[in-house]
């Protein structure tokens, strides 16, 4: 049972690490926050190498890698202006959504439908999307799902969870021709070293700023190390769909951040509405 403190764990260390680099966009801009994530947590995967084994890498390996890094650095540059721009409790929420796109790019991947489980997942998902703002039906029934439009982080983060259902199939398919914890190690290191110069050029502070030491930028690479190799960890203990279910718990532990932290209101009918969204996304990983 291992597993699970350890997914539970990457659950606390990926919202932590929302929460400090939403922190951090203060003073330095989403492509800065973006390479800091990336550049300052591979340090840490690095020295895990000399440890493990070194699995024999074949041509799908590097061509799923090539595929993939540029949608990685997109979505992540995506993530963190999401959370520059709108709460913790309206853009976190809507990687709930990952699953159910994954729904679709599955069907056009694979050919697979969803079974009823999965399309109760989605309307429950939808339930809880709908009542994150709910405070809004004052203005009209269907004002709440408007809203999620009018908010560009929420927006961007929808965004984010579709990028995310393509490179999580590819991610899949990499870790088949490697090792889970081999990959987790070298996929974000190789981000960091190809992101850099997207990020310089996109950045419009200078791009010396990224190597500034700042104990909190110290803080972010600490703690996306931790979500990454706890990730690597708990995978290869139990199935898939089980240790992502329990690390979604993410969701619940952002809104407490953005209450807590950054005094973000209609908190009771967010953490409502993430909670029908973390059930519905049980129902399509689990059932």
């Amino acid at each position: 049972m291992l597993w699970l403190p350890l997914s539970l764990l990457c659950a606390i260390f990926l919202s932590t690490s929302d929460a400090l680099c939403k922190k951090a966009l203060k003073q330095s801009d989403a492509y800065i926050i973006s390479w800091v994530r990336l550049g300052y947590s591979a340090p840490f995967l690095l020295t895990i190498i000399p440890f493990i084994s070194i699995p024999h890498l074949d041509f799908t390996f590097w061509m799923v890698i090539l595929i993939a890094l540029p949608l990685e650095i997109t979505a992540l540059i995506l993530y963190v202006k999401a959370i520059s721009v709108s709460p913790l409790s309206l853009t976190i929420p809507f990687l709930a959504l990952t699953p159910v796109f994954l729904i679709l790019t599955s069907f056009i991947m694979l050919g697979e439908l969803p079974d009823r489980s999965g399309i109760s997942g989605i309307l429950l998902i939808a339930i809880g999307a709908y009542l994150l703002n709910v405070h809004m039906s004052k203005k009209g029934i269907l004002k709440p799902f408007k809203a999620v439009f009018e908010e560009r982080g929420s927006v961007l983060m929808i965004i984010v969870a579709f990028i995310y259902s393509i490179t999580s199939n590819l991610g899949k398919l990499a870790i088949q021709h490697s090792s889970p914890i081999f990959f987790g190690i070298l996929y974000f290191v190789l981000l960091s070293i190809v992101s850099l110069p997207v990020v310089t050029i996109g950045s419009k502070q200078e791009a010396s700023k990224i190597f500034t030491f700042k104990p909190i930028f110290l803080a972010i690479g600490v703690f996306h190390a931790l979500v990454v190799l706890t990730h690597v960890w708990a995978i290869s203990l139990i199935e898939v769909p089980y240790m992502i279910s329990v690390k979604r718990t993410s969701l619940l532990f952002s809104v407490i951040y953005g209450w807590l932290l950054f005094k973000e209101v209609n908190i009771k009918e967010r953490f409502l509405g993430v909670s029908i969204m973390l059930i519905g996304l049980i129902f399509i990983t689990l059932f």
